[in-house]
């Protein structure tokens, strides 16, 4: 297969990783940046990164242009905005979205098709220090896709793979999605309640007891949507996160930026509601995460 061409809608820390990698891999990757940034945006992607440090050429546009594959990385936050630079959709064979949260799959689905939109996550801490400068600095990075993605994507995982990537095809989408969903809300809530990294939450009792609460309700959203999920596989698997990892969310309300709250917690507190499922921890967090946020930006806009 002649090499893909690739256009990253969102080129921060997961957007700019992915781009960096597939230039790297030899494909062509146009960065989509907004158009008072297009003349200053730098023509090369610079990546540090557990898997090597490059910089590699890039093209650039203020549009989404017709491509194989369109990947947005963009903030939940951001996607309505942002979806305005994709004006021709015909163009592009699939487009393959790596956002927290489930809800944003139904609307891009709505508006470009959904034999057109391949549901996947990336899990991954990964950030833009500067325009087109990334450092990734977990150990891993895990990308798992929907296997309807196998006949356009399988030559690409498996380069990803060969870098470092661990990657995966999977069958059972709501068990694809749910599976981030479930480890991610209660680690990003609990790291963001607390203003903790990850080895902050689970050495301190209380601030681990209200995380693992998180986990069971995330499950029991999760089952009843139909996932399969096991929160002892994400207790086993959080044992293994490096204590220094500190969430997207938590670095937002830092930052003093809106956090992914609605996309991240969302779907839990709405499915406990459907499903007739306490959800008090993921509320108590989300509640506690609200405030601190609200709090930051006062301080910073006051």
């Amino acid at each position: 297969m002649p090499p893909l061409r690739h256009a990253i809608l969102g080129a921060g820390g997961v957007g700019g990783l992915i781009g960096a990698c597939l230039a790297r891999l030899g494909d062509s990757v146009t960065v989509v940046v907004r158009p008072e940034s297009l003349a200053s945006y730098p023509q090369r992607l610079k990546l540090e990164s557990p898997f090597g440090n490059f910089d590699v050429p890039v093209d650039r546009s203020a549009e989404v242009p017709p491509a194989d594959v369109l990947w947005i990385a963009v903030k939940a936050t951001q996607l309505q905005d942002s979806l305005t630079s994709l004006k021709h959709p015909e163009s592009l064979t699939a487009i393959v979205p790596l956002l927290n949260g489930l809800d944003h799959l139904a609307l891009l689905r709505k508006h470009y098709g959904a034999e057109r939109v391949i549901a996947a996550t990336i899990a991954v801490e990964s950030e833009r220090v500067a325009p087109a400068h990334i450092v990734h600095r977990s150990p891993f990075a895990r990308l798992n896709i929907s296997s309807t993605g196998r006949p356009l994507l399988a030559a690409t995982l498996e380069e990803f793979q060969k870098i470092g990537f661990e990657c995966r095809f999977i069958d059972d989408e709501p068990t694809l999605m749910w599976s981030k969903a479930a480890f991610l809300a209660p680690i990003a809530l609990a790291t963001t309640a607390f203003d903790q990294p990850v080895g902050g939450v689970m050495s301190n009792p209380d601030y681990k007891q209200q995380w693992e609460s998180c986990v069971r309700e995330a499950c029991a959203v999760a089952t009843a949507e139909g996932a399969k999920v096991d929160p002892n596989a994400i207790f086993a698997g959080m044992s293994k996160m490096p204590g220094g990892m500190r969430s997207s969310m938590q670095k937002d309300v830092e930052r003093g930026s809106a956090p992914e709250l609605d996309a991240i917690a969302g779907p839990i507190l709405r499915g406990g509601s459907r499903h007739g499922i306490a959800v008090r921890a993921t509320k108590s967090l989300a509640d506690a995460v609200e405030a601190r946020s609200v709090s930051t930006i006062s301080r910073r806009t006051g």
